[in-house]
């Protein structure tokens, strides 16, 4: 079944200081991105090419957008696993390669770091990440691979201490 979703944005540039783009640096990068009944995002080029290093630029925006598709495909695919997950964090990285006045991610590399509540054989692990990115609509859109360095946490159980309740957060890292 092919079904066709439908998205919206309205990005405005908010950079002109009184003379438009008369000149490289007469113009700032800063704008805004929107869409309907959200936050806007304030946004910018990166530092580099001249912009504003608090705003969002282009790139971040794209390694949020593998990212978090990633995270919420992964979900997806521990419940149809039945891996019970409880904590999810990645720190991604991605490589840019500058080519003239233009350029082109080469790579975006996922470092989610995934707590679950038992232990996952590191084979199955990294089959349901390969299945994540294989059903995750930014992966699929993109020209440049997109590589995992994923870790899974096991989650401890409550552990009886002479008669005692003692919580313990996490143990047992594989991956």
């Amino acid at each position: 079944m092919n079904r066709e979703h439908h998205y919206s944005v309205d990005v405005a540039w908010l950079g002109n200081r009184g003379t438009g783009t008369s000149g490289y640096r007469e113009y700032g990068r800063q704008g805004t991105i929107e869409a309907a009944g959200k936050h806007p995002i304030e946004s910018s080029a990166d530092r580099t090419f001249h912009g504003d290093a608090d705003r969002w630029n282009p790139e971040e925006l794209l390694l949020a957008a593998l990212a978090e598709c990633h995270m919420l495909s992964f979900l997806h695919v521990a419940v149809k696993h039945g891996v019970v997950v409880t904590g999810y964090t990645d720190a991604a990285t991605g490589t840019m390669e500058q080519e003239g006045d233009g350029g082109r991610f080469t790579s975006v590399t996922l470092h989610p770091r995934v707590t679950v509540t038992a232990s996952v054989e590191p084979e199955e692990f990294e089959r349901m990440h390969a299945e994540a990115n294989a059903v995750c609509f930014i992966a699929n859109s993109v020209a440049f691979p997109v590589h995992h360095d994923a870790v899974a946490v096991v989650e401890a159980a409550d552990v009886e201490a002479d008669g005692d309740r003692a919580d313990v957060d996490r143990a047992d890292v594989v991956g």
